[in-house]
């Protein structure tokens, strides 16, 4: 039975992502160096690494937040080419398929919860004011959220602004969507709310890149673990099998360290 969550979605198909020698500087510090993988559409791929890998820099250049210096993005049937100029429509296109969920919430301080979701559907999708808040309140009643409708963000504890955050992201109807360290700025039992959402949607086939401190989920949830290193992909594969028996060094190193905190 397909989750909540998803019902009256985008009816078009999942979107698999392709990232292809992908490379990307901030001045002298090369932060991506050739980073090449293949996300299948309805999977969910976790990244993990440690601080400074390059982790939310992949993410931010797989829907253009940042421009990669080289390589390709495919989302679905859209490439986008590095150094390629790319038209405003087709910017638009292309953030439409992808849903981005940062772990600072993003949400709009002045607006309450209800137009914080309702207003980005009536700009990005042509939705009128009503059909765009009926929307929102079907997504926040299923979040368990709807009674926060007429607050603002800052009346909302950290845990209830994230969940905000995916419906909002949800309510364009996403083929795939990002998630860059969704609970790191949540305290440990108010993220398990957060991570429950990310379970529902994990379950309904929604393709979706998470990068995460979050071992427990990386290994239950993922389809796919990318382990990430200095701007590099040292290692990937299945997550029980990389948990429990990682092959590179670096690896090992870096689940020793997180797995005995």
């Amino acid at each position: 039975m397909p989750s909540p969550l998803l019902t009256q979605q985008n009816e078009l198909a999942m979107a698999g992502v392709e990232i292809e020698h992908l490379s990307k500087s901030f001045g002298s510090n090369l932060v991506l160096d050739d980073i090449s993988m293949s996300v299948r559409p309805g999977s969910v791929t976790a990244l993990i690494g440690p601080s400074g890998s390059g982790k939310s820099t992949l993410l931010r250049c797989v829907n253009l937040l940042e421009t990669p210096d080289a390589g390709r993005v495919t989302v679905g049937s859209q490439s986008i080419d590095a150094g390629t100029p790319l038209p405003a429509k087709d910017l638009l296109a292309l953030r439409r398929q992808i849903g981005m969920v940062f772990q600072s919430f993003n949400l709009f301080p002045h607006l309450t919860v209800l137009r914080n979701i309702a207003f980005p559907q009536e700009r990005i999708l042509g939705r009128s004011r009503e059909e765009a808040e009926a929307r929102a309140l079907t997504l926040l009643e299923r979040v368990g959220l709807r009674d926060k409708a007429g607050a603002h963000p800052a009346r909302c504890s950290g845990g209830q602004q994230q969940r905000i955050a995916i419906v909002r992201a949800l309510a364009l109807g996403p083929r795939a969507m990002l998630f860059d360290e969704p609970t790191s700025a949540l305290d440990p039992e108010v993220g398990v709310e957060v991570l429950a959402v990310m379970r529902e949607l994990a379950d309904t086939g929604m393709t979706m890149i998470v990068v995460t401190h979050e071992m427990q989920f990386a290994r239950d949830v993922s389809d796919h673990l990318v382990v990430m290193a200095d701007g590099r992909i040292i290692e990937e594969g299945e997550p029980g099998r990389i948990m429990s028996d990682p092959r590179e060094e670096r690896t090992r190193r870096f689940l020793s360290a997180v797995m005995g905190r």
